[in-house]
């Protein structure tokens, strides 16, 4: 028996994007619900139980920050962010107030797919669950028990705090962590407001993982926004 593909909502006021989405996603087996206001996206957020929503920001009836705050109270559904604002400044708020990507239009159907496929693996917990024992990433290898870094034969020794900022990029491995939220995770509420103290101890951890410290491959910047960790 098949099994349907994940029933994504699609919360877009403008027509010609809609009628692009639903085409990108139908033709690869998505089930589509589409809502054209907040007030719609909710009714079919309690109603239909989506898998995953995209959101554009700019809806006619609320911002979709506020939408995306007003969901994350009682829905951990991964939301990822459609939008034609492109400033560092809204994508950080986007990603503050719990949205799990976000996506600048324009944007090509193989990007959307794939940023989807990256938030179905978080939503399902594979290979980033906090109770693994063992996390990978290209030849780095985490051991959960030993606290043990290593690549290939190789032990990588990182001071608790790269190993602390090395495992939450790892448990969220795709995603952008934002600023605020690795200072959050890793320092404390009291050191949200302290986004250096992220770039002095995130560029000390690419000298020991990274082949190319000036060319990270795995580690990479989100500019002005935060880091990503690439599966």
């Amino acid at each position: 028996m098949t099994v349907p593909r994940a029933l994504i909502l699609v919360v877009e006021d403008e027509l010609q994007m809609r009628k692009f989405i639903r085409a990108s996603l139908t033709s690869h087996g998505y089930r589509i619900l589409e809502a054209t206001s907040a007030n719609e996206a909710m009714m079919l957020m309690t109603t239909q139980n989506p898998d995953l929503i995209l959101l554009d920001l700019g809806l006619p009836d609320a911002d979709g920050i506020d939408l995306t705050k007003q969901i994350r109270e009682w829905s951990s559904v991964p939301i990822l962010i459609i939008s034609a604002r492109g400033r560092e400044d809204d994508k950080v708020l986007a990603l503050d107030a719990g949205a799990d990507d976000y996506i600048t239009k324009p944007f090509g159907v193989n990007e959307l797919l794939a940023r989807i496929r990256v938030a179905e693996r978080h939503a399902r917990g594979v290979g980033n669950s906090p109770l693994a024992q063992i996390l990978e990433f290209g030849e780095i290898k985490i051991d959960m028990n030993r606290r043990e870094i290593t690549r290939s034969t190789e032990t990588i020794h990182l001071t608790p705090i790269e190993y602390k900022l090395l495992v939450l990029l790892a448990l969220h491995a795709g995603k952008v962590l934002t600023h605020r939220q690795i200072l959050k995770e890793v320092w404390g509420l009291s050191y949200v407001d302290q986004p250096h103290y992220v770039r002095v101890h995130m560029a000390e951890l690419r000298k020991k993982i990274e082949i190319d410290p000036s060319r990270p491959k795995l580690i990479v910047t989100e500019p002005g926004v935060g880091y990503r960790l690439r599966e």
